[in-house]
């Protein structure tokens, strides 16, 4: 049996005419598939395989800092549960190189496990913006987008740590910190408010680990 994963890969090795050859022009975002807990997530993982068939080593322009490595190693699929103010869900998060490896975007999906139309989308973009130290501490920059349209975009600015990174999206009455921690094949994802006097308040919590990313049915 071909798996369409393969199949892809495949068919872009021996017969590229048959495919845009610009990864960038491939549609990204959340499809129809519906997984555990309800998840719509689809075509990131086709322009994945696409990306990664395309592409047998670092592609950055010279001069151009790097995406930190404890941020790189957030590439992968992803599946997990997690809470949202309270509410129960379960999410699923994918993360590619972008723009020639000079960034990392990452697709966000989650479905609340009690009603699983209740659902929301992210995309996010990471990138480096300075060499990071010996610790692995380095200056990151992103920028959030989400199914709430462009009035909740936001650009954001953070830190690598040596196992991680944390990253805050300032709005005007508070900021959103996040805390992405990587062990292994395991990811924890946590997301803070805080005020203007500093007090921060739990906002949302994820554990996921790394599942193998294939093409899902509707994508």
């Amino acid at each position: 049996m071909v798996y369409p994963f393969k199949y892809i890969a495949e068919t872009w090795t021996s017969e590229s005419d048959r495919f845009i050859a610009n990864a960038m022009y491939q549609m990204l975002g959340i499809d129809t598939w519906t997984g555990t807990g309800g998840l719509m997530i689809g075509k990131p993982c086709i322009a994945m395989v696409m990306l990664a068939a395309s592409s047998t080593g670092s592609a950055l322009e010279a001069g151009v800092m790097p995406v930190p490595t404890s941020v790189n190693a957030l590439g992968g699929c992803w599946e997990g549960q997690g809470t949202v103010m309270g509410k129960a869900v379960a999410i699923a998060v994918n993360a590619y190189p972008i723009v020639q490896d000079a960034m990392l975007a990452v697709e966000a999906a989650s479905s609340a496990l009690a009603d699983p139309q209740d659902q929301y989308a992210a995309h996010l973009v990471f990138g480096g913006t300075g060499r990071p130290s010996k610790t692995g501490a380095g200056p990151i920059v992103g920028y959030w987008a989400d199914s709430f349209g462009g009035a909740s975009a936001v650009a954001g600015r953070g830190e690598s740590k040596a196992d991680g990174f944390d990253i805050t999206y300032q709005y005007p009455d508070k900021a959103y910190v996040n805390r992405w921690r990587i062990l292994g094949d395991h990811l924890t994802w946590q997301i803070v408010t805080r005020d203007r006097k500093s007090v921060e308040k739990p906002f949302a919590s994820y554990t996921l680990s790394k599942t193998a990313c294939r093409p899902l049915a509707g994508g």
